[in-house]
């Protein structure tokens, strides 16, 4: 008989491995669940940390601090990130939808930023970009361009100098982490994708929120859903290579290479399975300091993802090429804080100082810090289960290499109480310094590749999500070429 008249659907005998748990691994496994007929316990997602969500993190406590790597700023162009959460139930009402939630949150706290720049001490008027003609039309000549024009082009190959003084360029670079170095068709790519926020640049009121972090707004609910439909998890798994077979001219996984529990495994995948890895990343090797040290800048590759990706990549040309992205360390690095207060007094002070109330107000940057610092100060609670008397902000700094201002050490090493009397200098909040440190807990952390995917790069150095030659193989994050986006 064949398997119709006997009523089996071979889709939902095929196996989906995923490798790494970020959001592109938890978002592949939901839509493989709602539109693939995939049966979701033949997804299994393969992580090396202990906990799933990649770098939509967010951990601690009040008493130890809370500690986020990063954060995003979402908004309407989200269309793929609000699709996803429009079927994720929310965890704290399983009776709504994640996106429901996020919406009914941004339309009762509305960002609207009134120190969006900040300046010895005093908030800039940025109602004007600044920009000059000469500005203008290399913008203009820049969205008109067509990719295949760029190469391995720099931003500051394609500006004048006094471009990066400009209003525009402090909002731009500290919103979203460019640098002049970087990539000027990544650049002109966002610059495609957000041209709607010019108007609102300086005001960032176009930005939506999340009602807590986004590990347990985003992350958490998704993973919570995945697991509920039988999706399996092998945390604490690194997988360490990837065999292929040749067929035809394809070339198909065969098995997938592991270690877990200090044991090295292989997983044998069937010719119509399905492997999809997330190359790279974003967040690899970071390191935490404390507020009496530094934390360390890691640059041989403890964390498995990159060493997977130049593992797979020996196999063919069509695999991208990692090492453009991750051997230019001092072109990709920064650093970020999370700062856990006891008590409300910081930031009553930066409402005071700013016009905002916490969560209103978006990025606030320092223009004249050596270190180009910027902070945010989230509405609170930011984590579930954050006691009423504990406030939590983040910040970061796109300089950390430069000698501060204030504190005559490089970022890089300075620890979490230096970076504080840093911050509370520029904004002049050094009558309560002294208090202000003694209830704060600023666990800083050092990001080797945060900006990676900026990086320059030409034509075949990300691979296609699906390569030509790949069979059962595909790519996914942030390092996978997606046309035009």
């Amino acid at each position: 008989m064949s398997t119709t008249e006997n009523n089996v659907n071979p889709i939902q005998h095929r196996k989906v491995h995923l490798i790494g748990s970020g959001i592109a691994s938890l978002a592949s496994a939901a839509y493989f669940i709602r539109d693939g007929g995939i049966n979701p316990s033949n997804i299994t997602i393969y992580e090396e940390m202990d906990k799933a969500g990649g770098s939509l993190d967010g951990a601690g406590s009040a008493k130890d601090g809370y500690i986020m790597r990063g954060g995003r700023m979402l908004n309407f162009s989200y269309v793929c990130t609000y699709d996803l959460f429009s079927f994720i139930p929310s965890l704290g009402d399983p009776g709504i939808m994640v996106l429901d939630e996020i919406k009914a949150f941004n339309k009762n706290i509305k960002t609207h930023s009134q120190a969006r720049l900040v300046d010895d001490g005093q908030i800039l008027d940025v109602s004007s970009m600044g920009f000059s003609i000469r500005d203008r039309l290399d913008l203009v000549e820049m969205m008109a361009a067509s990719e295949s024009h760029f190469g391995a082009k720099r931003i500051n190959e394609w500006f004048e100098p006094n471009f990066f003084k400009t209003n525009f360029w402090f909002m731009w670079d500290t919103m979203f982490a460019f640098q002049p170095w970087h990539s000027a068709l990544e650049f002109k790519r966002y610059i495609h994708r957000f041209i709607h926020e010019f108007k609102r640049i300086d005001t960032l009121a176009g930005v939506d929120r999340t009602p807590y972090n986004q590990f347990d707004s985003m992350a958490r609910p998704l993973i919570e859903w995945l697991k509920e439909q039988g999706v399996q998890f092998e945390l604490g798994t690194r997988v360490t290579d990837l065999y292929f077979s040749l067929t035809g001219e394809k070339k198909t996984v065969q098995s997938i290479q592991l270690i877990k529990d200090g044991k090295s495994k292989s997983v044998k995948v069937r010719l119509n399975d399905l492997v999809l890895v997330t190359i790279g990343s974003m967040t690899a090797d970071s390191s935490l300091g404390l507020m009496d040290s530094a934390p360390r800048l890691i640059t041989d590759k403890r964390d498995g993802s990159w060493k997977l990706w130049e593992a797979i990549a020996k196999n063919s040309d069509q695999f991208g090429h990692p090492s453009v992205f991750d051997s230019r360390v001092d072109e990709s690095k920064w650093e970020s804080f999370t700062v856990t207060c006891q008590g409300t007094e910081f930031f009553d002070l930066m409402e005071e100082f700013s016009g905002n109330k916490a969560g209103t107000g978006g990025l606030v940057t320092l223009k004249d810090s050596n270190w180009l610092m910027s902070i945010v100060l989230a509405y609170q609670p930011h984590f579930i289960g954050q006691p009423d008397n504990v406030t939590v902000f983040w910040g970061y700094g796109l300089f950390q290499d430069k000698e501060g201002n204030f504190v005559k050490k490089k970022m890089a090493d300075c620890t979490g109480a230096e970076i504080l009397t840093e911050l509370f200098s520029h904004l002049k909040f050094d009558e309560v310094s002294d208090k202000l440190l003694k209830t704060s807990n600023c666990i800083p952390c050092m990001l080797p590749y945060i900006t990676s995917q900026f990086l320059t790069r030409t034509t075949g150095d990300r691979p296609q999500v699906v390569p030509e030659i790949s069979e059962n193989l595909a790519f996914i994050g942030q390092f996978a070429e997606v046309p035009d986006d």
